[in-house]
């Protein structure tokens, strides 16, 4: 199992920045790749941003250039880097990891959640 913690959301106005941070522990040695998603009511959840082990990242057309993701050293912890935040960036976001292995096959755990707000 891995287990995911995020943290770093909040309210923040247009422009502004954010830094979102997930920690995954468990059976971090099944990892893949991880992501950040986002959902809003009534909408899908989305990607927002991928990071794959070899480390190729993939981004939402709607956050290149504003948004990166990236990965510590110092512990198994990935963020995402949110800049020039807008009102559209409000949704909840969801850490990903995408976990393969040869008993189990994949399998993605996500976290709780943490939310961004951009308002003024």
């Amino acid at each position: 199992q891995v287990h995911l913690v995020e943290s770093g959301g909040g309210l923040v106005q247009p422009g502004g920045s954010l830094r979102l941070s997930c920690v995954a522990s468990g059976s971090i040695f099944s990892i893949a790749a991880m992501g950040w998603y986002r959902q809003t009511p009534g909408k899908p959840r989305e990607l927002v941003a991928s990071l794959i082990s070899g480390g190729s990242t993939n981004y939402a057309d709607s956050v290149k250039g504003r948004f990166t993701i990236s990965r510590g050293n110092s512990a198994n912890t990935v963020y995402l880097q949110m800049n020039t935040l807008k009102p559209e960036d409000t949704a909840l976001y969801y850490c990903n990891a995408h976990t393969a292995t040869a008993k189990i096959g994949v399998y993605d755990y996500w976290g709780q959640g943490t939310q961004v707000t951009v308002s003024s």
